[in-house]
């Protein structure tokens, strides 16, 4: 904790702050730590449990995913504050637990908005990797009928999930490109030079252009 303090930095805070994180350490530096650190899963316990955003960061580089219980990454994600934890929790961690699918099933349902938003990140990542057994309609259904009005984070879930049908799965890219166009839903986020527009159609073309498709 004195070596993450050590390494708070006011700019760093300043930036993360804007994104709800409450922690100034570069993200770079706090990878170097967990690097030196490597794999040790009762201090990512005990980083966890001082409730620290960095130190809780941290924990997620150092922990063992699959050593974490069902009802322990539930309870993770509900106690999460900050948006990064949220992410790399369920990117570093919940990803390679074994209780991925079940979460997943569970949290899309969930009356939560950050809880569902993290199902649907799930469902994302098996939209793009292992889609066998997903009712890719069903999920254009629900993001045509919700994702107008939903909450920032779920927003941000469901149309990632969203760009990804239409950029992986030809035959559903038309319903796709059509929903993005008629929802206009972060049409107008405003996006560096260089990066590419989160607004769903120009997203997939984006995409498949750099793919030759």
């Amino acid at each position: 904790m004195a070596e993450l303090a050590a390494l708070e930095d006011p700019r760093a805070r300043e930036v993360n702050e804007k994104h709800g994180d409450d922690h100034g350490v570069n993200l770079g530096r706090l990878r170097a730590v967990a690097k030196r650190l490597k794999t040790q899963h009762d201090l990512a316990r005990e980083l966890w449990a001082t409730g620290d955003t960095a130190a809780r960061l941290l924990a997620l580089l150092v922990c063992r995913p699959k050593a974490f219980e069902r009802g322990e990454l539930d309870l993770m994600l509900r106690e999460a504050r900050a948006p990064k934890v949220q992410d790399w929790l369920v990117s570093y961690v919940v990803k390679k637990s074994t209780y991925a699918e079940e979460l997943r099933v569970a949290w899309s349902a969930d009356g939560d908005p950050v809880v569902a938003g993290a199902g649907w990140a799930l469902t994302t990542d098996r939209v793009a990797k292992n889609p066998a057994g997903l009712d890719l309609a069903g999920l254009l259904d629900v993001i045509e009928a919700e994702m107008k009005d939903a909450p920032d984070r779920l927003q941000w879930a469901m149309n990632h999930c969203l760009a990804q049908i239409g950029i992986e799965h030809a035959e559903h890219r038309a319903r796709a490109l059509d929903i993005g166009e008629r929802l206009e839903v972060l049409k107008d986020y405003p996006t560096p030079p260089n990066c590419t527009s989160p607004f769903a159609p120009t997203w997939i073309a984006e995409i498949l252009r750099r793919r030759g498709a």
